[in-house]
């Protein structure tokens, strides 16, 4: 060690380059600064949980990091704020538990998570934080709710619900396994509430629309797609004997003198209206309880039963033909679905082939393949439409329809019904309401008042934020919500008005489905945010976050974004032009970190604590590609320590930087630049620090780097490891911060290889290679070839027959 050697220490250069940043507000941004191209980089903000940060939040808040410091250096007015997601069940189960409110709780654990963020050095600008508990927050949420109500999409309605009674709350069904809590394990029924929802199905047509203008995974815009589930058919009436009707939707038009069977769902109103004419009541009662106590989850994608019971003594009439059909109910048909009732047509669709099997049910094909195709057999399975659409299948058993292909009929007997007057071509979703209301204390509260007019009425902009009264007991009872507790705050009399103010809550997707608008503007007491602002700064940029919202809160966000953007209130149709989700941290055993495998569980405070902040997100930059599963190595965290220590002692010694250049770093220099430039925008983070990592090689066999070329280092490391980027920046004679430095520039015409390795062969065989100039000449190129000591030992007593060389390519000399 020389004696003036400045030894790497984190506890000392970190948390004196965070107060720096702090201090001087480095990271604080100008959002009126229109001067310079904006970019505006975003992480999916976290739930303020007790535990704080796990190993896996670093990863994608590091990634965004980097990108946001290479932008501000490129001349961008950089914008990347952090919040807090901050309603949510473990803050209301605190405040059931202790009696405390949970705001406190809340607060606490922001402190926390705040203080780790900031030890991690990430670039945030901490003037813009928000956080969704905040009524200065949720003011905005309650308004922009307000909006959606007034305009048809919020909605009041009758519907069945997940409810859990220890909870005290509805669920949604990702949050019910196997008829239990997904937190707790409790039970959860199945019955109808009154419930607030939001029209999601009147986005779906624009949210399609918007997945092929976004650079997203496009795995998570498949999921989307799927989730939303358009599909076209037709709606047909059917009447039941005896008197009722009902009607389906199908998109198989062409199998409807297939049905055998019909299914209803048995929560729904149809069956409820035909009660009294079943001859089996109690087993279809007994059936009815049953189903109440699953999920629409249980009920769909995971059922792997047959499970049905008959309506005995109620048919129906198929309509093109006349003939009656028997009429069941299963768990599989949700109320809440479509129309509540599906047709069964069991030789063209696997799950009614099984379903009638099982309840020995008749099954008439009514597709088949001519002479070329061949009789296809449904003795065995069901003919599908995927194995028959568009290949030529035929009509049977189907009247004047029989003899025309699948494609012929499908509008022949859609045009008969229409013509009847039973049938309407029609679209469908998978789509269903939103629920947006829980039983809940911690949420925001619905600015609604249930008048003793029998009316809704919403409350006044000037009433905005209501704010959630504090309760000497925050657990709901009997179905009903804590809010019910506040005897004072739920009555309503002013303005002419009197009643009872709504008293469930918002979901926690509720904030997170706007915070994005909020983050430019985030002390507007007049508007969410600026209209100006807005038009300048959205769409986000770079968004980072789990693939696991891909159906939640990315779904939401954009249906909040696209309803403001129709009304005239957010500026692009879009809130995300970019998405990239972050792959998972595993434990060192592989396996996802948790409860299950405490010894695998890493902190990343302790990382810090022993290594470095900058050490940590060297580390999990370098661990492979951004968006794959990787798992932890202890020995890859000392790698990346090393690598630390091996630049700082470097270029921390002023012999080794010069002034001059001799030119032998300049082309691993440009490449580096150009590289790393290209990576950092392609988040490609591993590969830009393997190539630093050859720059630095290269530096060291050089043993001294020029001025210019380790500034150009230091800037580029700096994204990745920021307070040892500023430090040696400093010990370079800087007095300012490196994060407004100009990005380092390359030459392409420094990137083009000036020498060549090509093979040398001795009579066509491969003896070795020679490293020659790109434009060398033929003699100049043979000679160096003839130097080399395995040509010299081919050729030793032979003589050269011919010479032959192409060009930057292969030199063969043939002897003998």
């Amino acid at each position: 060690m020389r004696n003036d050697e400045k030894v790497y220490n984190p506890k000392e250069i970190e948390p004196k380059w965070q107060k720096y940043w702090e201090e001087h507000e480095t990271f604080k941004t100008d959002v009126w600064d229109f001067s310079k191209p904006k970019f505006y980089a975003l992480d999916m903000f976290p739930y303020p949980s007790g535990v704080g940060l796990h190993a896996g939040h670093p990863e994608g808040y590091t990634a965004t990091d980097i990108v946001s410091r290479m932008k501000r250096m490129q001349g961008y007015n950089v914008l990347h704020p952090m919040g807090y997601d901050s309603f949510g069940l473990p803050a209301e189960q605190y405040a059931v538990t202790t009696g405390n409110h949970p705001n406190g709780f809340t607060q606490e654990n922001i402190k926390t998570f705040s203080k780790q963020l900031k030890e991690l050095g990430f670039d945030y600008d901490w003037s813009k934080m928000v956080a969704t508990s905040d009524p200065k927050f949720y003011k905005w949420t309650q308004w922009i709710f307000k909006q959606l109500y007034l305009d048809g999409y919020a909605k009041y309605i009758d519907m069945p619900v997940n409810w859990c009674e220890e909870l005290g709350t509805v669920l949604s069904n990702d949050e019910v396994i196997d008829g239990k809590s997904e937190r707790g394990g409790y039970p959860v029924v199945r019955k109808n509430m009154k419930q607030w929802v939001i029209d999601q199905p009147a986005f779906a047509e624009k949210l399609l629309e918007g997945l092929d203008e976004i650079d997203w995974p496009e795995s998570t815009k498949a999921i989307q797609r799927n989730w939303i589930g358009r599909s076209t058919g037709v709606e047909v009436e059917f009447q039941i004997v005896g008197g009722g009707k009902f009607s389906i939707f199908t998109t198989c038009i062409e199998t409807i003198y297939g049905i055998t069977f019909m299914v209803l769902a048995p929560d729904g109103d149809i069956v409820e209206g035909l009660l009294d004419r079943v001859e089996n009541i109690d087993e279809v009662k007994a059936y009815i309880e049953e189903t109440k106590k699953k999920n629409d989850m249980d009920r769909t994608e995971l059922n792997k039963t047959k499970s049905g019971c008959e309506l005995k003594g109620v048919t129906c009439i198929n309509p093109v033909n006349g003939k009656e059909v028997r009429m069941f109910i299963g768990d599989f048909v949700l109320a809440s679905y479509g129309t509540g009732a599906v047709m069964a047509v069991p030789t063209h669709d696997q799950r009614d082939f099984e379903y009638a099997q099982a309840h020995n049910i008749d099954m008439i094909q009514v597709i088949d393949g001519d002479e070329k195709l061949g009789h296809v057999d449904v003795t065995g399975q069901a003919f599908e439409k995927h194995d028959y659409l568009g290949k030529g299948y035929k009509l049977i058993n189907s009247e004047e329809f029989t003899g025309l292909t699948v494609e012929e009929a499908k509008p022949a007997i859609t045009k008969k019904l229409v013509d009847m007057g039973i049938a309407k071509e029609t679209v469908n979703y998978h789509f269903r309401e939103w629920i947006f209301a829980r039983q809940r204390y911690w949420g925001e509260p619905v600015p609604v008042v249930h008048g003793e007019d029998g009316k809704i009425h919403v409350l006044d902009d000037s009433e905005l934020p209501l704010i959630l009264p504090e309760l000497e007991d925050y657990k709901g009872k009997n179905g009903q919500a804590p809010l019910e507790n506040a005897e004072e705050w739920k009555k309503y009399d002013k303005n002419g008005i009197k009643g009872k103010r709504e008293t469930s809550t918002m979901p926690g997707s509720a904030g997170s489905s706007w915070y994005f608008l909020r983050y430019i503007d985030p002390d507007n007491d007049e508007k969410f945010a600026d209209p100006e602002l807005l038009k300048h700064w959205m769409p986000v940029d770079l968004y980072i976050g789990g693939p696991e919202h891909a159906v939640g809160h990315l779904m939401y966000s954009r249906i909040w974004n696209r309803y403001l953007y129709d009304k005239g209130l957010a500026p692009t149709k879009e809130p995300f032009k970019k998405l990239v989700h972050q792959g998972m941290i595993l434990g060192s055993n592989g396996i996802k970190m948790g409860k299950r495998f405490p010894e695998f569980v890493v902190n990343p405070s302790d990382i810090v604590n022993d290594y470095g902040a900058d050490t940590l997100r060297l580390y999990e930059m370098f661990m492979g590609p951004l968006e794959v599963s990787k798992p932890w190595s202890q020995q890859g965290v000392e790698g990346a320590r090393k690598f630390i220590n091996r630049v700082w002692t470097f270029f921390t010694n002023p012999e080794n930087i010069t002034d001059t250049n001799d030119g032998s770093l300049t082309k691993v220099y440009h490449q580096t630049v150009k590289k790393v430039t290209d990576d950092f925008e392609a988040l490609a983070f591993n590969t830009a620090i393997s190539q630093m990592m050859i720059f630095v090689n290269a530096v060291y066999k050089a043993g001294t780097c020029p001025r210019e070329y380790a500034e150009g280092l230091i800037k580029m490391l700096s994204c990745i490891v920021p307070h040892v980027g500023e430090e040696m920046w400093s010990e370079l004679g800087h007095n300012d911060t490196i994060a407004f430095e100009k990005w380092p520039t390359y030459d392409e015409k420094e990137l083009v290889e000036d020498t060549v390795e090509i093979g040398v062969q001795i009579n066509g065989k491969v003896k070795g290679t020679v490293a020659i100039g790109v434009d060398e000449a033929q003699d100049s190129a043979l000679a160096k070839a003839k130097e080399t000591d395995f040509v010299k030992k081919a050729i030793e007593g032979k003589t050269i027959v011919k010479e032959i060389y192409v060009k930057g390519k292969i030199i063969n000399i043939v002897v003998k």
